[in-house]
């Protein structure tokens, strides 16, 4: 049975806000086997729950616009700005509709302080469609036939699944009903699925890579293709962006990693070269891969650089990670636009990020940061 939850606004919204004013240090400082892998959902989890959304106005025309079980894209349809899907989300009747379902969300429910996350990204879709949405929590014992039907008793057109969990329980769905992911990590378009993965975007992170340090101009990777061939194509363009190479090599097992590191970083020059580590479990496996690559880049003065946020904890010279509120901006606005019928359905990365940055390392690359540009950053190790 589904067991619904009545909870009160301002007791859910004071715990987002403090949720989100520590989710983000207390992730930085749990284990590594429970967050490298960016599943957060395979913790033990309880029953499915329903927290209850509200309605604020009446029912309007804009959700008219889908068939059911049509396309939700049309050739004829102009893209549209966010300032106008938020003038559209004024319309009383879209408010309406809202609340009464059109958009819901399904997420793990985890322990602290995952759960922090996944409530800050609720926080901020809510904050962009300046409703209440309804949200369900999920595990992998949910009956899929139940969801379906509640979510389409309640009119849902959009569900937004957040974490591992949260995608596992649409498989049931029905087709009409539009899926949109968030707080996963995903690294391949083969899973066939539109939304925001957790890795950062490269463009991101080169541009952060050039401001810290403008003279280089190679960026050396080790990757398995089978894991991060979509992110590899990604980074390609954004190197270019930059005035950067991205020197690619591929290594389809641990073993071949292994070999191949301190190869090239020992060639590497580190005036003009940088290794990125992206989010590959091959060729960036945490107990005997990280640790190899973080000793021969300090030991030869490489600066180093990852989409794990976690590694500059352990030496990395800085990364990135999620801002789960503006993810939950992003994905509200993402679902505005699949219900107005001027999305598009596709898998992005993440842009909506804090950077954290390791001063011990940049000292050792020779990049003195003041406490200026040490204020640039959300989160700076190590911690005094």
């Amino acid at each position: 049975m589904i067991k619904k939850t009545i909870n009160k606004r301002g007791l859910l919204w004071a715990a987002c806000s403090a949720a989100f004013a520590f989710a983000s240090a207390l992730l930085l400082a749990a284990p590594a086997h429970a967050l490298d892998s960016g599943e957060m959902g395979e913790l033990p989890l309880p029953p499915l729950f329903e927290m209850q959304g509200s309605a604020r106005d009446s029912v309007g025309a804009v959700f008219d616009r889908i068939e059911s079980g049509g396309p939700l894209l049309r050739a004829d349809v102009r893209p549209v700005t966010l300032a106008q899907l938020e003038e559209q989300l004024r319309r009383p009747d879209v408010q309406a509709s809202i609340g009464k379902g059109t958009i819901a969300v399904l997420y793990p429910n985890v322990e602290q302080p995952f759960r922090a996350a996944f409530l800050s990204m609720i926080q901020g879709i809510e904050d962009r469609t300046k409703l209440r949405v309804r949200s369900y929590a999920v595990d992998a014992k949910s009956d899929a036939a139940e969801l379906n039907s509640l979510l389409k008793q309640n009119g849902t057109k959009v569900v937004i699944a957040l974490g591992r969990q949260g995608l596992n329980a649409t498989s049931g769905l029905d087709r009409e009903i539009s899926v949109l992911v968030g707080g996963v990590l995903l690294l391949s378009d083969a899973e066939n699925v539109a939304g925001i993965s957790l890795t950062p975007d490269p463009a991101l992170l080169f541009s952060r890579l050039r401001v810290l340090l403008p003279d280089l101009r190679r960026v050396i990777v080790v990757y398995n293709p089978k894991n991060s061939e979509w992110l590899i194509k990604l980074a390609r363009e954004a190197a270019r962006a930059q005035g950067l190479e991205l020197v690619a090599h591929i290594a389809t097992d641990m073993a071949r990693a292994a070999q191949l590191y301190p190869t090239l970083i020992a060639g590497a020059d580190s005036r003009r070269d940088a290794v990125w580590l992206p989010h590959d479990s091959t060729t960036v496996e945490e107990s005997t891969i990280l640790p190899l690559v973080l000793r021969e880049t300090w030991n030869n003065g490489v600066p180093l650089f990852s989409s794990n946020v976690l590694h500059v904890k352990k030496g990395a010279l800085f990364a990135m990670a999620p801002n789960n509120v503006e993810l939950g901006r992003t994905l509200a606005s993402s679902a505005m636009s699949l219900i107005a019928g001027d999305g598009r359905r596709r898998l992005m990365p993440l842009r909506e990020v804090q950077t954290a940055i390791n001063v011990r390392t940049a000292n050792h690359v020779g990049l003195h940061l003041g406490d200026q540009q040490q204020r640039s950053f959300d989160f700076v190790f190590p911690q005094p």
